[in-house]
């Protein structure tokens, strides 16, 4: 009866986590031009079947593999026995499978914030194929699957590192392999504003993510129970996406003379990236400084990337790479000696005296995953660069990708009033 239970509870979880892909198309789309909206909704959907199917034949036995060692799982390679539940799981091994499979393609659709507006198509398919073998994998193996991290005591309930930090370092390899947007900068180095052309959009995005992420946190614990630490860890992630909205939307507001609606947004999502870590270590005052912190850490970031002429068109290094970064150190200074023993990871933070240990190895995590996430993007990227292209043409990115890509636009009526002004423009230049 428990294990039926949990498997609803973990299912549901699954299912929010699975619709966060719908936030991502609406976040992505309203945060780039018209002109490739109908190009990112396609590719998240086909991204989201290739994740699922290359998940399905090796990525679960990379992670999960009762085979494997400190370094990477094997065994149980295309499928795995669903008929029986192993005796103590807390989870059928079907109903897991799911719920992971759901992480894996946020990491992917964060990695791919940094191919927006530019890539090719193919260059999407073959890096979703190779990121879900070769590099989400092998951190979530690490940190999930029993790995060296794991003998740590390296704590990330639900992905600062494994989910967040990994894509974001993919996105910054496809980002300096990709080289910014046609009139993103000047040649004096300074930005030009390139605004997406829907906020509403990117509000909604965002909500949708919000709304999702209540199955990434609290479905992570696996369990019924009573309720109530699934409640808590509920709590946790509400207040810290909260403090985080208002922190980037006041500091906006104070630097720039101006509310900034969309710092406000990644505002948000970043208290939801940082709270991923600790949402089952901390007390809620804690939530709540992780996620203010984490306001002001996105406001920083954001400027930061911008005047290093790295153009992310989504703010996925910030709210996702800087916020998943500051989320996972944050254990190590506020996870209490109570709350770690309850999830039976780790130890307590700093602030509860626990030293410097458990942020130590916290530490210790961000540095060698966001390095080996990096690295090993980098170099598919560019082996895939030098034998294919990653990069659309100028003409092709100035006519944009759902046309050049696809053959049509994302909003037909934009495709006929090209089609009409080119008309118009043609008879002028006849004399009719």
């Amino acid at each position: 009866m428990e294990v039926g239970m949990n498997a609803i509870w973990v299912m549901l979880g699954a299912i929010l986590v699975i619709f966060m892909q719908c936030g991502f198309v609406m976040l992505e789309a309203g945060s780039t031009r018209m002109k490739n909206a109908g190009h990112i909704a396609g590719k998240t959907i086909v991204a989201l079947g290739i994740v699922t199917l290359v998940f399905w034949a090796v990525g679960y036995a990379l992670i999960f593999g009762s085979q494997g060692n400190s370094l990477i799982g094997w065994g149980e390679y295309f499928g795995f026995d669903v008929k029986d539940v192993p005796e103590g799981s807390m989870v059928a091994p079907t109903v897991m499978f799911i719920f992971q499979l759901a992480f894996a393609a946020i990491s992917m659709a964060v990695a791919f914030g940094g191919f927006a507006e530019r890539a090719k198509l193919s260059a999407y398919l073959i890096f979703a194929i190779l990121f879900s073998v070769v590099v989400y994998p092998v951190v979530a193996h690490w940190i999930w699957g029993g790995g060296w991290l794991a003998e740590h005591g390296k704590q990330d309930f639900a992905g600062s590192t494994v989910v967040h930090l990994t894509g974001a370092m993919a996105a910054l390899a496809a980002t300096i392999l990709l080289k910014p947007r046609l009139g993103k900068y000047n040649k004096n180095g300074t930005p030009n504003d390139m605004p997406g052309h829907n906020q509403v959009f990117t509000t909604l995005g965002v909500m949708l993510l919000w709304v999702g992420w209540f199955g990434f946190n609290a479905g992570s614990t696996l369990t019924v129970g009573d309720g109530s630490f699934f409640g808590y860890v509920a709590i946790n992630t509400q207040l810290a996406a909260a403090a985080g909205a208002v922190a980037a939307f006041l500091i906006a507001w104070a630097i720039n003379g101006k509310a900034d609606i969309g710092v406000m947004l990644n505002g948000a999502l970043a208290g939801l990236v940082a709270i991923t870590a600790s949402c089952a270590f901390v007390e809620s005052w804690a939530a709540i400084g992780i996620g203010l912190i984490a306001g002001l850490v996105v406001f920083a970031s954001m400027r930061m990337f911008e005047k290093l002429r790295i153009d992310d068109p989504i703010y996925a290094l910030s709210a996702h790479g800087t916020a998943g970064v500051w989320g996972t150190l944050s254990n190590g200074i506020f996870a209490t000696p109570e709350l770690a023993e309850k999830v039976g990871v780790g130890k307590a933070g700093l602030l509860y005296g626990g030293g410097l240990e458990q942020l130590g190895v916290q530490l210790l995590g961000v540095i060698v995953c966001g390095a080996f996430a990096f690295l090993a993007s980098y170099v598919i990227l560019a082996i895939m660069k030098a034998a294919m292209g990653l990069r659309v043409t100028e003409e092709e990115e100035t006519i944009g990708l759902d046309l050049s890509e696809h053959g049509t636009y994302g909003y037909p009526e934009h495709l006929k009033a090209a089609h009409a002004e080119a008309r118009g423009t043609t008879a002028v230049q006849q004399g009719v």
